[in-house]
């Protein structure tokens, strides 16, 4: 899966905000904000080809969690990233 095209991670405010870019992705209906960890997962893959096994390494070398923890919390990112149109499969 990849991050769908025309769309950005800004940081505005102190906030991290996923935006689109261009015409397509205009949608001023709903916002999408992002706590720190999403927002570290989403740079990190952001123009890759990734997987949930990735994410859940990526917050396993960053953060202290167990991997237990880090699958739940990446099932769960990744459905509401699918639910939001935000990743490409």
């Amino acid at each position: 899966m990849k991050i769908a095209e025309g769309f950005v991670l800004r940081k505005i405010a102190g906030e991290h905000i996923i935006a689109g870019e261009g015409l397509a992705r205009v949608d001023f209906s709903k916002v999408i904000s992002l706590n720190p960890s999403a927002a570290y997962l989403w740079s990190e893959v952001q123009g890759k080809e990734f997987g949930p096994d990735e994410l859940v390494r990526l917050l396993l070398d960053r953060y202290d969690v167990d991997e237990a923890t880090a699958r739940k919390d990446v099932t769960a990112l990744l459905e509401g990233w699918r639910e939001a149109g935000l990743i490409e499969e």
